[in-house]
């Protein structure tokens, strides 16, 4: 395998996917896509090159104006308050972006509808009519968020317009049953409206090239997701949506047409970048437009395709930027046994990280680079940070760091001995020094960070070894010689270990007495960065051990929230109400059974069934395909409610609807006579 090393550019463009500023961020986005980002970008910085690293916060969409119109305040409010959040939460976590954006800063609209008409007046974009659901007591069309109903596949009866959070099925306004405005609490109609859409099928042949054939490279959960999406072929996909909220679509006859938020929001790392370039007195085109910069992302894997395949798509239909180099996306990071989620009160939050854990954000970067799901979900446990706190910092660099300054100031008041350094440390250093470098280069935090420690491991090592506080009585020049040695391995570490724990460093060059430290990633392996004579501060802790009884707490915290907040499942649902015999009687119900079955294209629920009830053979859509392949159940025995108005669903008329048996969990059971029956038998 191949990689891009850093030497080849001039500069780099490092983008961190934009928080949604709708909410707190909990420690697994961090792992996901701030934190590697921030660690990059430090290294490339100690290695001098141009860096600009972006973000900032993502504030437009509907579920922002929803949460808005729930809590009875304005969508600026929200962001206002989470953007305020964000940023004091990325700084107290050592996180360095040159800058920290917004999306609904002037720019950034600007920027926006710049690109969007550059699109436009290429013909890059695709017009078209669509019906869309529209709420007439509210007189405004309805996104997907703000639409409830049934869930076809669960039977959840809040199941949103775009998710189900019970069990988890993405769907779309025409799967739900029943579906309701959330804002009325009335049935929507269908109304027609004009959108603009991005043609994504237009470029599935060079992205097929671009990916595939020339970025074999990428991280293979990076590469074998937009393989799948390649595989199973590109479709048009929105620009615009009704909305009242967001960035105004720049066209006449557009009135209540935004921007959609996917559009947007990755347009704002340029405008962010614009914003940075004016401030420092910089082009920002170089840092997009020219060959020899880097354009790298980190993101987490919900937005692979959007990075990977749609960002890279708007860019090429543009035609004069530079397109992503990689995209080192991590996978999910889970707590305790369990998928981590905010809405579900399972996580840990940034802010209370902080707000809990005062002055210890590198004990949490550690953990979490230490466990960082690189190509799997890893899993974040509070014990394991523990482990992780007393059993290798303290224990490891605490104890080493510690030692050598008590020596220090035991033996010789602090002064550093005035000997020659050791040739074979320098050797074993600078090995390290390349191990990491080729480790990160190749995205590898985990594999980094422990070569990082190993260092570390090599001074205790030598302390243990060579037993200076014996020698001191019987060879006092050897024990000079150790502790100079040890000296310089310690300020070899503060300058290895800044892009991993930035405040340690800043520590250490406190404890070596050394104000404002300049050493870059060259210098890492050198024997003389701290100079004989020198006076080193005294001996402080440099982590603190972690008890068992605040461990607790935490862990009961979680415990106690995944109680409070429980979501009861009903494995037998109540009864409804009561109804007459007379409404019994119009339901006609009748065997049926399956002649033919087919997935209905880009529709990964549905099957579209050909069943026979005797007296014809309807053609039925089903939301079953998760759980049966269409070979599997032809010939399979059916009940059909027969009467039932027809409905469109994917454009396939359906008529009628099979009857199926669903467990606690959503698996789903045919319903059917334990005798074959022809079809057409009524069911009574």
């Amino acid at each position: 395998m191949q990689y891009i090393m850093s030497k080849e550019f001039k500069r780099y463009t490092i983008t961190a996917a934009l928080p949604y500023a709708n909410g707190s961020k909990h420690i697994g986005h961090l792992a996901g896509a701030y934190l590697p980002a921030d660690i990059y970008a430090r290294y490339l910085r100690k290695n001098n090159k141009d860096v600009a690293f972006i973000c900032g916060s993502d504030e437009h969409g509907a579920a922002i104006t929803l949460q808005a119109l729930e809590e009875k305040t304005t969508p600026k409010e929200i962001v206002d308050k989470y953007h305020n959040l964000l940023v004091r939460c990325f700084r107290e976590l050592g996180i360095s972006f040159d800058i920290y954006h917004r999306t609904t800063e002037p720019l950034h609209h600007e920027t926006a509808q710049e690109f969007f008409l550059n699109l436009y007046n290429k013909g890059e974009l695709v017009e078209e009519a669509s019906l869309q659901f529209y709420d007439e007591v509210e007189n405004i069309f309805l996104a997907d968020r703000y639409i409830i109903g049934t869930c076809p596949k669960c039977a959840n009866d809040k199941a949103y317009g775009d998710q189900c959070e019970k069990c988890g099925s993405t769907l779309s306004p025409d799967e739900l049953i029943n579906p309701v405005s959330k804002l009325s609490g009335k049935t929507p109609i269908k109304k027609e409206t004009t959108l603009w859409y991005l043609p994504l099928d237009k470029h599935e042949s060079w992205l097929k090239q671009w990916i595939l054939e020339e970025h074999k490279e990428w991280k293979t959960n990076v590469y074998g997701q937009c393989k799948s999406w390649l595989d199973a072929g590109l479709n048009k996909r929105a620009v615009t949506r009704d909305l009242n909220w967001g960035i105004s679509v720049p066209l006449p006859n557009a009135e209540g047409k935004v921007l959609y938020v996917w559009f947007d929001a990755p347009i704002g790392y340029i405008s962010a970048t614009k914003q940075w370039a004016k401030d420092q007195g910089k082009n920002w085109e170089d840092y997009w437009k020219k060959e020899d910069t880097r354009l790298i992302h980190f993101i987490g894997k919900d937005n692979i395709v959007f990075h990977c395949i749609i960002f890279p798509a708007m860019l090429k239909a543009h035609g004069e930027y530079i397109l992503p180099d990689n995209v080192p996306s991590n996978e999910f990071m889970n707590l305790e046994g369990d998928k981590m989620s905010t809405s579900r009160h399972w996580s840990v939050e940034m802010h209370d990280y902080i707000s809990q854990f005062p002055y210890k954000s590198d004990q949490l970067r550690y953990c979490l680079i230490a466990n960082m799901p690189e190509t799997k979900d890893s899993e974040f446990t509070w014990k394991d940070f523990q482990t992780k706190n007393n059993s290798e910092l303290v224990a490891i660099l605490g104890n080493l760091v510690n030692r050598v300054m008590v020596l220090l100031h035991k033996y010789y008041e602090g002064k550093v001995p005035d000997v020659k350094g050791c040739d074979e440390l320098e050797k074993i250093i600078k090995e390290s020094k390349e191990k990491v470098s080729q480790s990160l280069e190749q995205f590898r935090y985990r594999e980094a960070m422990n070569e990082v420690m190993n260092i570390a491991r090599h001074g205790n090592k030598l302390l243990t070894d060579k037993e200076p506080w014996k020698l001191f009585k019987t060879d006092p020049e050897a024990t000079k010689a150790v502790l100079f040695d040890c000296v310089q391995l310690i300020a070899n570490f503060a300058i290895i270990c800044e892009p991993f724990l930035p405040f340690t460093s800043k520590k250490l060059w406190e404890q070596l007495g050394v104000q404002e430290q300049k050493y870059t990633w060259e210098d890492i392996g050198r024997q003389d960065l701290i100079s004989s004579n020198h006076i080193v501060a005294p001996a402080v802790i440099l982590f603190e051990k972690i008890e068992d009884e605040i461990i607790d707490i935490q862990i009961k915290k979680l415990q106690d929230s995944k109680i409070n907040n429980a979501v009861v499942v009903e494995t037998i649902p109540p009864i409804k109400e009561t109804i007459s015999y007379e409404d019994f009687e119009k339901i006609d119900v009748r065997t049926g059974i399956i002649r033919e079955a087919k997935k209905v294209e880009k529709a990964e629920k549905l099957l579209e069934l050909k069943i026979d009830i005797g007296l014809e053979t309807r053609t039925i859509v089903s939301g079953i395909a998760l759980y049966f392949k269409p070979e599997e159940i032809i010939g399979q025995q059916v009940s059909v409610l027969c009467n039932l108005a027809p409905r469109k669903l994917r454009g396939i008329e359906s008529n009628g609807m099979i009857l199926m048996a669903s467990d606690a969990s959503g698996k789903l059971y045919f319903v059917n006579s334990q005798e074959p029956l022809d079809g057409g038998c009524v069911v009574k």
